[in-house]
């Protein structure tokens, strides 16, 4: 007799199981920053990060997205390459995600990439040392 097993269909939004054991951040990039930069450009920059993400955060959540897709990927990719300057990986790992499937999400798979995303900047902060 033959006996078939089917793995459960895939979503767009399929996100690496191993994603949430991935740190959250590299501890070691902003040092390199620094190192680039200075110690005074560096923070002022990361200012700039914190603020600029908390709005892009906020942001996303204000555009519908059927009508904002492409507005919503180019958001999403520089929010990725802001996370990934700053050693946020997982944070960073989010916004590539939801730039690679901006186009084909749907409302609930939005939803639950933005709560992903909301959750990983809130870590993100905790995890700073309090200037």
């Amino acid at each position: 007799m033959f006996e078939a097993t089917f793995a459960p269909a895939q979503s767009t939004l399929d996100i690496d199981p191993l994603l949430e054991l991935e740190p959250l951040r590299e501890p070691g990039a902003f040092d390199a920053l620094v190192r680039e930069i200075g110690e005074d450009g560096a923070g002022e920059v990361r200012a700039v990060f914190w603020s600029d993400t908390s709005a892009r955060l906020k942001l996303f959540r204000t555009l519908d997205l059927g009508q904002h897709r492409s507005k919503i990927g180019r958001e999403a990719h520089s929010l990725k390459s802001a996370a990934r300057t700053f050693g946020y990986l997982r944070l960073a790992t989010l916004a590539q995600q939801l730039e690679r499937t901006a186009d084909t999400l749907g409302d609930a798979e939005f939803c639950d990439l933005l709560e992903r995303m909301d959750a990983a900047y809130a870590a993100a902060r905790e995890q700073e040392p309090q200037d």
